[in-house]
């Protein structure tokens, strides 16, 4: 120990002299690096001569990160404690003795001293951060400094410490990686010391509803600990604690003038830990949105621990349990959405801030496992002739891959969870249910409209009903809603007015079918009684036209003119081919209204 008390007095850096200081103490078997029972011994001899050095200083009556410190010349010379800790700290950081020794030190130093030195302590800690937080040494030494900090957070006092307490956690926070798993609490082990306390016997004098008030702040036991609701009984107890609160809060809403007046970013500079219990302020903590919105909020982080898997069997809510926990997380969301200022976007923050928890825990759960996608390094071009690209069977890789999936799972398309085209009847109820009256559904809420929702059914009224379809246009969208889906006194309305268009249907049909006889009637008479002279104008009037058609066709004889049998021929050739013509135009008009063509394109079409 004696060459140690003369290494930490010696100036200069402590790669100057340490590793000879201790080759000089230890006389290692190795030249730079010590072995076990040397790293053991030297521990042991480090933590004695660091014993003495604090009793030194408290004897001294000076701080111990202080002690052996001077003045020399204008120069200020290290402590002597801190200079010992300097000097282990390059041996650990060079691996020249075992990794875990500075932070034995470390520990051994912080029970050894008041709370006053800690901070001292603490603050060289502090300073050599970026040396302790590295891999060779932390991996030694995490769990004892883990350890030493918790063991300080014990003896602080946590309302008068609380800017050295919070020093600590940041300590932890920066020197533990994201993804260690010492903060998890894997156990799920819930703070119960942290009681609220309220009046359990009602105050004299004060009109208070006590029995409100009790309720009120009994939630904070199932707060504090979530677990307890898991119980069947005190399940029950809870909702209908519940309830209560809830109910007061829909009796009691908030007008936006009053969370104008409590403006909540002024709060946040005098915010407190716990809200006071005394039942006198009951009434003006009810009028007080931040005070809704912390209970409403407990609510919710309530129900999300609930709904977390990860839980054994015994563990898990019942059916019954989750059945009444979704109705009412929605109440809790709806009061939320009322309270004024900025009701929605205030449970927008929080919804979005369970979701990350949320994903917290699966993550901490899994295992901590990498996140960070490791960059992909261009391949250099090979120097050659370029390869021909793959060809695909369907085009590319992604639609062939899926032909391939189809082949191996033939069920695909019987699936149940596969996305279908809805029911006409199920895809109008919502429609229907806003014409009926006594729903009570305001006009400007009705589906009808909405544009998107009318054009869709439209398309699968006309693939499915169209009966429906056809009702369009006598009484619009509404008219398109199956019959039986609405209710019967407006049912009737639709009905009759379809009957009656019927009726009326069928009548001018029976007025057509006489008049149509009586003009056939007579045009045969006619025909008859002018049958040479109509024939002769025929014959007259389709000179020209045979004479064109023969000429093109080559079909004459030799003298120039046609024969009265080749002209007989050319002219039942001629009538044939036109109405072949006629028919052929007709046929590509269909098929021109079925592929979408307009009645324009169509016209064009025949006539070319």
């Amino acid at each position: 120990m004696e060459v140690f008390r003369r290494a930490i007095l010696h100036a200069g850096p402590p790669e100057n002299f340490a590793l000879q200081t201790v080759q000089e103490v230890i006389k290692p078997q190795k030249q730079t690096k010590l072995a076990q029972d040397e790293n053991q011994l030297l521990e042991n001899m480090l933590r004695t001569l660091l014993q003495e050095l604090v009793s030194s200083a408290v004897q001294s009556g000076e701080p111990i990160m202080h002690y052996g410190q001077s003045i020399d010349d204008g120069e200020t010379s290290q402590a002597q404690i801190p200079r010992l800790l300097d000097i282990v700290l390059y041996l650990c950081e060079k691996e020249h003795v075992e990794g875990g020794m500075i932070f034995q030190l470390l520990e051994d130093l912080t029970e050894m001293s008041t709370m006053k030195n800690c901070k001292d302590i603490f603050g060289y800690i502090e300073s050599k951060q970026d040396i302790l937080g590295k891999l060779e040494l932390f991996a030694r030494g995490k769990l004892v400094m883990l350890r030493t900090c918790n063991q300080l957070l014990r003896r602080l006092s946590k309302a008068n410490d609380v800017v050295f307490c919070g020093r600590i956690l940041m300590f932890l926070a920066h020197f533990f990686p994201l993804s260690e798993r010492s903060a998890v609490n894997i156990k799920g082990v819930f703070n119960t010391s942290n009681e609220t306390k309220y009046e359990k016997d009602p105050p004299d004098g004060i009109p208070v509803d006590f029995n409100f008030y009790k309720t009120f702040w009994s939630l904070q036991e199932y707060f504090c600990n979530p677990a307890l609701t898991l119980a069947p009984t005190k399940w029950q107890k809870f909702t209908s604690s519940l309830m209560v609160v809830l109910n007061t809060f829909d009796a009691q809403p908030l007008s936006d003038e009053v969370g104008d007046a409590n403006v909540l970013e002024e709060e946040a500079a005098t915010f407190n830990i716990k809200y006071l219990t005394s039942s006198k302020l009951m009434g003006l903590e009810l009028k007080d949105p931040s005070f809704r919105r912390h209970v409403l909020v407990q609510c919710l982080i309530l129900f999300d621990y609930l709904k977390a898997p990860g839980k054994n069997d015994k563990d898990l809510p019942s059916e019954s349990m989750k059945e009444e926990m979704k109705s009412c997380e929605e109440r809790v969301k709806k009061l939320l959405e009322m309270t004024p200022p900025k009701g929605k976007d205030f449970l927008h923050s929080i919804e979005h801030i369970l979701e990350r928890e949320k994903n917290w825990v699966w993550w901490k759960r899994d295992g901590c496992p990498p996140f960070e996608k490791q960059s992909m390094e261009k391949k250099a071009v090979q120097d050659g002739p370029k390869k021909r690209r793959p060809r695909w069977r369907l085009g590319n890789k992604e639609l062939s891959q899926l032909w391939k999936w189809a082949d191996q799972n033939p069920n695909a398309l019987t699936d149940p969870q596969r996305v279908r085209t809805p029911a006409i009847t199920e895809y109008w109820k919502p429609l229907a249910e806003d014409m009926d009256p006594s729903a009570g559904i305001e006009a400007e809420y009705h589906h009808k409209n909405s544009r998107v929702y009318c054009w869709k059914g439209l398309r699968f009224s006309a693939r499915q009903d169209l009966d429906g379809f056809s009702r369009f246009t006598d009484h619009g969208i509404e008219g398109v809603v199956p019959l039986e889906l609405l209710p019967p006194h407006v049912r009737s309305r639709y009905e009759g007015k379809a009957n009656d268009r019927s009726k009326r249907a069928k009548k001018e049909d029976s007025k057509v079918a006489p008049s149509q006889a009586e003009e056939n009637q007579i045009a045969a008479s006619a025909s008859e009684n002018d049958g040479d002279g109509i024939r002769a104008d025929l014959e007259a009037s389709a000179t020209p036209v045979e004479t064109d058609v023969t000429a093109g066709t080559g079909n004459i004889s030799q003298s120039g003119t046609a024969t009265p049998d080749e002209h007989q021929k050319q002219s039942s050739d001629t009538d044939m081919g036109q109405e072949a013509g006629q028919l052929d135009a007709d046929a590509e008009a269909d098929a021109g209204m079925m592929d979408g063509e307009t009645d324009a394109e169509v016209d064009l079409e025949a006539v070319g």
